[in-house]
Formats: structure tokens, C-alpha cells, sequence
């Protein structure tokens, strides 16, 4: 492809200006398998040569280690890039394998100075809330994030997982940047209630996992005999068995697609999430993650490719047959407290 960069957009009103795709950065170093620093600091180069500025990390991606591995990059390029990372999912010392949700004040104050430790930099540009802890209000949640952008530590406030009416909580205390949920061709709950709150109150949307972990790509189908044992996805229920086996086969209009654009699986389902924007009347950027250079070409070339009506329409009832959970413990998502 070509070093064109792609279009921009704020996030929020009055949130930074990004390119209109982002770059997840979780799997560089934590959840997805066996990794290649190398080639995910190549990677890194590359997205932003093509006009990336968006990265997004949190303090739970392999204990900070995803945060270590960044700040080289960030402090290089501390003035083209926007860093995001969140706070809320508490790894107990006794046990790294759990996540506990946190909210608290004292809570947020540690987690903002390990992260801009680890980060290396002396503010973070959007700094979200991961998790929503239910036990506190989101006011006070929010309330403290807020004192962190007066305290200069923070530039710019987001959410993650959260309810329509959470949103609305938490945008009466101080502005929120964008809105942080899983959204695909498989994963759609959120249209219901939060994509509607977010246009309201002119926040963007920052779908994660649009790909569908990388099912919707077609590279893998079963995943205990396609990926590697240190692979999270071997353990979530839409990648299992039956499951696994009746999601694949609703690939094939997204190949029909594919084929009619000569453009790989990917780039439909990138290009699908990226018109959300035109449809919902919202600023949307989605962060695909990858660790490899061919890939964020291709993933980028996707904000180019533009479907119609009726190739929407196509696409438009495979939500509704996917089978199985996003999450082996949905308690971790919003949907359940809509």
C-alpha cells in the first residue's frame, strides 16, 4: 500500500485529534501467544508512519509489562502519539492469574503513578477507567479521574464496559473523551443503549477486539487445536467446539464481500466497524491489535474500503446467530447491567 496517512478525528469534544484507527497493543507482550519484540516494535514504526496515533495499553496487560515495553516508543515519539492506558483490574500478589475490579480513590492514585512509572512520561493522554466496580458510585470514580486532569497527571478521560446510564453518571461530573467496548460483525449489544448515549453526549466510541480476536480474519476456527496453550482465547465460549464450528460458517457473506472488493476478511470486518461512524452519526476508532507490519498495512487500508447498502445489508444478521459468550465471566461486561 501506499504512505498515505489516514483521516483524523477527535475524540469527544474537545479530546485529542487521532487517526481514524487505532492500534491495540495488548497482545505485543501478554494473552495471545508465544511474541516478537522485534516485530512488534516494527510494528509500532509502521502504524504510525501510516498515520496511527491512538495506542492503547493498560496497567493489567501482563502485570505493566505491556507499559514497560511501550515507553521506549512513547517517550521517542512523545509528541506525534496519544497514550492510552486504564486502571481497575487488580492483579492480587497472592494469585497473578485473577483480576479483581477497583474503583476506589486510593486505588486510581496508585495505579496512575505505577503507570506513568512505567510508561515513562509525565502525563497520560487518555487515561480510562477498565472495569466498572459497582460497589462505587461512578461519581466518585470520576471524581477522582477528574482531580488527576487538574493535577496535570491526566489529559483526557475514558470509559470502558459501562451502561448508558453510567455514561450519563459519569459525563455530569466531568467530560469523557471516548468510550471504550467491544464492537464487531459478532459483538453489537452496545448499539442498543450506549452508542445512542455516546452520540447524545458527544463522546466517541473506541470498539476493542474488532476483529473478533482475530476469528473474524479466518485465521483460526477451534481454538484448543489452532492456538498456542498460552492462548486466552482457548477459553472463550464462541471459540469452543460447536460453538467454534457454526460461528465459521457465518464467515461466508463476509467473504462474498472480501471477494467482490479483492480485499481480505479483515479489511470487511474493519471497514464494517469503521462505517459505524456514518451510520450512528458518532466519531468511531476502532483498535485492531496486531504485532506484525504486513498486518497494520492491511489493517489500515481497511479505512479506505467503503461497503454498500445492500453488502451491509448482507452482514447485517450475523450478530444475532453468533453462538457462545464474549467472556468465560460476562460479570466482566456491561451488557448484563443494561
Amino acid at each position: 500500500m501506499t504512505d498515505s496517512r489516514i483521516p483524523t478525528v477527535r475524540l469527544g469534544e474537545g479530546g485529542p485529534e487521532v487517526g481514524v484507527q487505532g492500534l491495540g497493543c495488548m497482545g505485543m507482550s501478554f494473552a495471545y501467544g508465544p511474541t516478537d519484540a522485534e516485530a512488534s516494535r516494527a510494528t509500532l514504526e509502521r502504524a504510525l508512519e501510516l498515520g496511527v496515533t491512538l495506542y492503547d495499553t493498560a496497567d493489567a496487560y501482563g502485570a505493566g509489562e505491556n507499559e514497560r515495553f511501550l515507553s521506549p516508543f512513547f517517550r521517542a515519539h512523545r509528541d506525534e502519539v496519544v497514550i492510552a492506558t486504564k486502571f481497575a483490574l487488580s492483579i492480587p500478589p497472592d494469585d497473578p492469574t485473577k483480576r479483581i475490579i477497583r474503583n476506589d480513590p486510593p486505588y486510581i492514585r496508585q495505579a496512575v503513578e505505577a503507570s506513568l512509572e512505567r510508561l515513562g512520561v509525565d502525563v497520560i493522554d487518555l487515561y480510562y477507567m477498565h472495569r466498572r466496580d459497582v460497589h462505587v458510585p461512578i461519581e466518585e470514580t470520576v471524581g477522582t479521574m477528574a482531580e488527576l486532569v487538574r493535577e496535570g497527571k491526566v489529559k483526557h478521560l475514558g470509559l470502558s464496559e459501562v451502561t448508558a446510564d453510567e455514561l450519563r453518571a459519569a459525563q455530569a461530573v466531568h467530560p469523557i473523551a471516548a468510550v471504550q467496548s467491544e464492537w464487531s460483525l459478532f459483538s453489537r449489544d452496545i448499539e442498543a443503549k450506549v452508542v445512542p448515549a455516546a452520540r447524545e453526549l458527544g463522546v466517541a466510541l473506541v470498539p476493542y477486539s474488532p476483529l473478533g480476536r482475530g476469528f473474524l480474519t479466518g485465521g483460526f476456527v477451534q481454538a484448543e487445536q489452532d492456538l498456542t496453550e498460552d492462548d486466552v482465547r482457548r477459553t472463550h465460549p464462541r471459540f469452543q467446539g460447536e460453538n467454534a464450528t457454526a460461528n465459521a460458517a457465518l464467515l461466508e457473506p463476509i467473504r462474498t464481500v472480501a471477494k467482490a472488493h479483492d480485499v481480505s476478511l479483515a479489511q470487511v470486518a474493519l471497514a464494517w466497524v469503521q462505517q459505524r461512524a456514518a451510520v450512528h452519526g458518532l466519531a468511531v476508532v476502532p483498535i485492531p491489535g496486531t504485532r506484525k507490519p504486513g498486518r497494520v498495512e492491511e489493517n489500515v487500508g481497511a479505512a479506505g474500503v467503503v461497503l454498500s447498502g445492500e453488502e451491509l445489508a448482507s452482514l447485517e444478521p450475523i450478530a444475532g446467530q453468533v453462538v457462545g459468550t464474549r467472556y468465560p465471566d460476562m460479570s466482566f461486561a456491561s451488557a448484563g447491567r443494561e
